[in-house]
């Protein structure tokens, strides 16, 4: 990262994230390649963004990743093991695409998950034919663990392949430890209230 407005910070979800998530959904291409249902009415996809915010999943850690002041995507920390964790990441807009902010929103994840969070490993899997997560994921550090199931991207059939990056291979590796952006615990219903 050449600077402060190269990065990604991190930040809890709040309730207005939501419709802004929503609308990434009306895109047919980004919900194909998201793994998003097509089929769902836009009410739906809101609904279902609402509930993600205010009361997620056990064991999911859902952060917003903004990029020059607006929420660009998120990256998730999921698992139930206390010190391992999923990594999971996404980039909301096709037109923001391809300009390495999936690469820099995973890597912020990392500086939280192992900074932060005191993970001792984070785990990722891409399907082969995903050539952007997998390279992303090679890039940062990641080591090839084996194969987990098979699925589609965009309609080609492959398997996931599975990764793994520990603490200590993440702190040895070319990081700025320094430099994990600063947030705030995300604590939605503190922030917004249950509705």
């Amino acid at each position: 990262m050449s600077g402060l407005e190269d990065r990604i910070s991190l930040r809890g979800l709040v309730l207005s994230d939501a419709a802004t998530m929503a609308q990434w959904a009306a895109d047919p291409e980004f919900c194909r390649a998201a793994g998003w249902s097509t089929d769902l009415e836009p009410r739906a996809h809101l609904e279902f963004q609402r509930k993600i915010v205010l009361d997620p999943p056990a064991g999911l850690v859902r952060l917003g990743a903004e990029f020059a002041g607006g929420l660009v995507g998120y990256v998730d920390l999921h698992g139930s093991e206390p010190r391992r964790r999923e990594l999971g990441f996404l980039i909301g807009e096709r037109r923001l695409w391809g300009r390495g902010l999936g690469r820099r929103a995973a890597a912020a994840a990392l500086g939280h998950g192992f900074v932060r969070m005191g993970l001792d490993e984070i785990w990722a899997e891409a399907l082969e034919a995903n050539a952007g997560s997998m390279r992303i994921l090679l890039g940062l550090g990641f080591r090839s663990t084996g194969t987990g199931d098979t699925d589609e991207y965009l309609g080609v059939p492959g398997v996931y392949r599975r990764f793994a990056l520990s603490a200590g291979e993440w702190a040895a590796g070319d990081r700025d430890i320094a430099g994990v952006p600063m947030m705030e615990e995300p604590n939605v219903r503190r922030q917004q209230g249950k509705t």
